[in-house]
């Protein structure tokens, strides 16, 4: 009975670790930070598709969303979807497109990350962002699916920021 109970005990402590280390997962996941698969070329030049990315998804409890911000989301006609865009209008702004050029509360903001080729020129006419949205475009115009098309972005749908490439290893880095 000697050999049966160290055997048993042995058991139960190794599905305590167990038990201990999923939870501390389930907590790391749930409220601290997430890996996300970037899937699409709606964030080139900055992000490409398949990259590997580390979403911080506790900074919002202390900070608010700023303009600039690359933010994971869910897609508001399908939450079961994941998004990435950078935030360009937040709550009280007015944003316009004109002629590929966007317009922030009637000031021309110049858009290093959005490369020539990859704007499309359209013109939108102004939207005045709600209190508790976000609005948010891809950095690849051409190729982007957001708020142009299907409006604000809530706040409440906005999991988290982008804020570490891991994969592939040759861009280990920050995201800014």
């Amino acid at each position: 009975t000697g050999t049966r109970a160290l055997v048993w005990r042995a058991v139960w402590e190794l599905l305590h670790d167990l038990s201990v280390a999923v939870l501390f997962c389930f907590f790391l996941i749930t409220f601290v930070a997430q890996a996300f698969r970037v899937q699409g070329t709606s964030m080139l030049p900055l992000l490409e598709d398949s990259e590997r990315i580390i979403v911080n998804k506790f900074i919002y409890r202390f900070q608010p969303i700023h303009r600039g911000d690359v933010v994971v989301f869910w897609y508001p006609k399908d939450p079961s979807v994941s998004f990435i865009k950078r935030v360009v209008g937040v709550p009280g702004d007015s944003v316009e497109l004109r002629r590929g050029s966007l317009f922030v509360n009637d000031r021309r903001v110049e858009e290093t990350y959005v490369r020539p080729y990859f704007n499309d020129d359209e013109t939108h006419s102004k939207v005045l962002v709600a209190k508790g949205y976000y609005y948010v475009l891809g950095d690849h115009r051409n190729s982007s699916n957001d708020s142009r098309s299907w409006g604000e972005v809530p706040e409440k749908y906005i999991y988290g920021k982008a804020v570490f490439r891991f994969w592939p290893l040759s861009k280990l880095g920050f995201i800014e």
